[in-house]
C-alpha cells in the first residue's frame, strides 16, 4: 500500500498533469495567469460587453447635436401668392452641455459595467480551471482504485488457488472491479465536460486540451479581514455600479432645471408676388418677414419630473447605503469561510489521510496473513478511497471559497 500512497500524493501534486486521453490537438502548458489572459482577448461575453463602449460613444454624439432648421413654402390664391420661412429652434441656457454629461455619465456606467463582466469572467474561469484540476483528480483516483480493485482480486484468486479463501470472495473482488470500472467511465466524462466548460470560458476550441500542472494543492494566502474590507470598499463592482448611478441621476435632475428655460425660435423668410391695388396698396415684388417664438413655462416646467428625478436620488442614497453594508458582511463570510476551508485541508492532510492509509495496511496485511477476511479489506478500502475523495473535494472547495471572497471583494487576491 505504501505504492499507492505515494500515487495518492503524485495525484494531488498534479491533478492537472494527466490530460485527457481523448484530445485530438496537442497539450499545452496553461497556468491561472494565462488562463485569465486568454479570456481577457477571447471570452465572447466580455467582447459582447466591450462592443457597447461604441453604443455610449454615439451617445455623446448625438447629446452634442444641435436642432435643425426647418424650411417652409407656401403658394396662395390672396396675396402674398408666394412665401418661403425658414424657423431655426436656438436653445437658451446650459441644456447642450447638461446632455452631453449626462450621455458621459450613461458612458461610465458602462464602462463600469464591462468591468462587473470582466470581474465575472475571471471568477468563471476560476472555477472552470480550478474545476478541471478536480475532475482530474478525481479521474486518476478512481484508476487507482481500478487497479487496487484488480490486484486484490488477483490476491483473492490465489488464496482462493491454495484453498485459503472462499469463491465468494473471489465473486466479491469481480464485483469490486465492476464498480470501480464505471466509476472511472464516470469520471472520465465529468472530466470531459469539465474541459469543455474551461474551453467555453476561454473562447477556446472544444478539442483544446492543457496541462494545468501543480494547482490543487497549491496553498492559498489572503491579507487580513481589514485590509479586504478597504479594497471592497473601492473595488466592489455593484457599489461601483449604484455609485456610477448616483451620478447618472444627478446629471438629469441637471439636465430637467435646465430645460425649464424655454427655447427660441427664429423664423425669417420672404415674401413673394404681392401686387396690392391703388397707389397706396404698399406692392413688392418681393418683402422680408421675420418672427420669434418662445413656449411660454405657465403649466408646466418640469416640476413633476424632477421631484421624480430627485425622489430616484434618494432611493440610489439608500441602496448604496444597504450594499455596503451587505458587502462588509459578504466579505466577512466569505473570508471566515475561506478561514474554515484552509482549516479543514489542513486537517485532513495531516490527520485523517495518514490515519485512513495506516488502517488501509493493517486490512491488507492482515488478510494476507489470513486473519481477516476480504469484506475487511474491502471496507477499508472503501474508507480510504472515501476519504481521498474528500480531500480532493476539499482542496477544491479550498479554491471555489478563494473565487468567493475574490468576487466579493471585487478585485484580484493574488
Amino acid at each position: 500500500m505504501r505504492l499507492r500512497h505515494l500515487f495518492f500524493a503524485l495525484t494531488l501534486a498534479g491533478a492537472g498533469v494527466a490530460p485527457s486521453t481523448h484530445a485530438q490537438q496537442p497539450v499545452r502548458r496553461l497556468t491561472i495567469a494565462e488562463a485569465f489572459e486568454l479570456a481577457e482577448k477571447q471570452n465572447l461575453d466580455l467582447l459582447a460587453a466591450r462592443a457597447r463602449q461604441a453604443v455610449s460613444q454615439a451617445g455623446v454624439r448625438a447629446a452634442a447635436q444641435r436642432p435643425n432648421p426647418t424650411g417652409s413654402a407656401s403658394v396662395s390664391r390672396d396675396a402674398p401668392h408666394e412665401g418661403v420661412l425658414l424657423d431655426q429652434p436656438v436653445e437658451i441656457g446650459p441644456k447642450r452641455s447638461r446632455r452631453i454629461e449626462v450621455a458621459q455619465q450613461e458612458g461610465a456606467l458602462t464602462e463600469v459595467d464591462i468591468a462587473a463582466v470582466e470581474k465575472k469572467v475571471r471568477h468563471r474561469v476560476r472555477d472552470t480551471y480550478f474545476g478541471l484540476a478536480h475532475a482530474r483528480g478525481k479521474t486518476a483516483l478512481q484508476a487507482e482504485a481500478l487497479k487496487l480493485a484488480q490486484r486484490l482480486r488477483e490476491i483473492a484468486e490465489a488464496r482462493f488457488n491454495t484453498g485459503d479463501a472462499a469463491q465468494l470472495e473471489v465473486t466479491q473482488a469481480d464485483l469490486e472491479i465492476a464498480r470501480a470500472q464505471a466509476d472511472f467511465e464516470v469520471a472520465q466524462q465529468e472530466e470531459k465536460v469539465a474541459l469543455s466548460e474551461l474551453n467555453s470560458v476561454l473562447g477556446e476550441p472544444d478539442q483544446a486540451d492543457w496541462d494545468l500542472g501543480s494547482v490543487l494543492a497549491t496553498p492559498t494566502s489572503t491579507p487580513s479581514l481589514p485590509d479586504l474590507l478597504a479594497r471592497a470598499a473601492n473595488a466592489n463592482a455593484e457599489l461601483a455600479r449604484i455609485g456610477q448611478e448616483a451620478k447618472v441621476e444627478q446629471g438629469r435632475t441637471a439636465l430637467l432645471r435646465a430645460e425649464r428655460v424655454p427655447d427660441l425660435g427664429l423664423e425669417v423668410g420672404l415674401d413673394l408676388n404681392n401686387p396690392g391695388y391703388g397707389p397706396h396698396s404698399g406692392g413688392y415684388i418681393v418683402g422680408f418677414r421675420g418672427g420669434v417664438l418662445m413656449q411660454l413655462p405657465v403649466f408646466s416646467r418640469n416640476q413633476g419630473e424632477i421631484a421624480e428625478s430627485i425622489a430616484s436620488e434618494r432611493v440610489i442614497e439608500d441602496e448604496l447605503a444597504a450594499a455596503r453594508r451587505s458587502l462588509t458582511s459578504a466579505v466577512d463570510s466569505a473570508y471566515f469561510d475561506l478561514q474554515a476551508r484552509q482549516r479543514q485541508v489542513q486537517l485532513y492532510r495531516d490527520t485523517v489521510l495518514p490515519s485512513s492509509h495506516h488502517l488501509e495496511d493493517m486490512a491488507e496485511e492482515s488478510y494476507r496473513a489470513g486473519k481477516a477476511n476480504l469484506l475487511v479489506v474491502l471496507t477499508a478500502q472503501h474508507d480510504v478511497q472515501q476519504v481521498e475523495r474528500n480531500y480532493l473535494d476539499n482542496l477544491w472547495e479550498l479554491q471555489t471559497a478563494f473565487a468567493q471572497l475574490e468576487e466579493a471583494v471585487g478585485g484580484p487576491l493574488n
